[in-house]
């Protein structure tokens, strides 16, 4: 796969594992990314959650996306950064109704959004699975 088709596998799975460290502890969960493009890999959370206080102690993490049928996964690493931006937080909101009643209720500050950055991802196949890993910038 090239860097296009990655993206678009990631956009086409937007659901996905997201690995952090908790201290010297890794922590994975799922979540539902927002979008990736060439700016990078957009996912939001809230500012009471231990995702949002690990990504501040430590910002590097790793994505794993796997298609419906678990024939194809991405992995995908990079550094999260924080983004300010009313407007991308509005569009998320407008884009995700579950949102709504939460922001009404606590206001856009409690919404946050990061962006994974300086990403590398590699495939894997049943066919590669014992081909030396490719890696591909995004």
């Amino acid at each position: 796969m090239d860097k296009a088709e990655i993206l678009e596998f990631l956009n086409g799975n937007p659901v996905c594992h997201l690995a952090t460290l908790d201290g010297d502890q890794p922590r994975v969960r799922g979540i539902l990314m927002y979008r990736a493009d060439e700016n990078g890999i957009v996912f939001h959370t809230g500012s009471f959650k231990d995702l949002c206080k690990q990504l501040q102690q430590n910002p590097n993490v790793e994505l794993c996306f796997n298609n419906a049928d678990s024939s194809k996964q991405v992995r995908v690493s990079g550094k999260a950064e924080l983004v300010e931006d009313q407007n991308l937080k509005e569009e998320i909101v407008s884009k995700r109704s579950f949102l709504k009643p939460w922001v009404e209720e606590q206001g856009y500050d409690m919404l946050k959004v990061f962006r994974i950055t300086n990403c590398t991802a590699t495939v894997w196949t049943m066919e590669t699975n014992f081909k030396p890993k490719k890696y591909i910038q995004l």
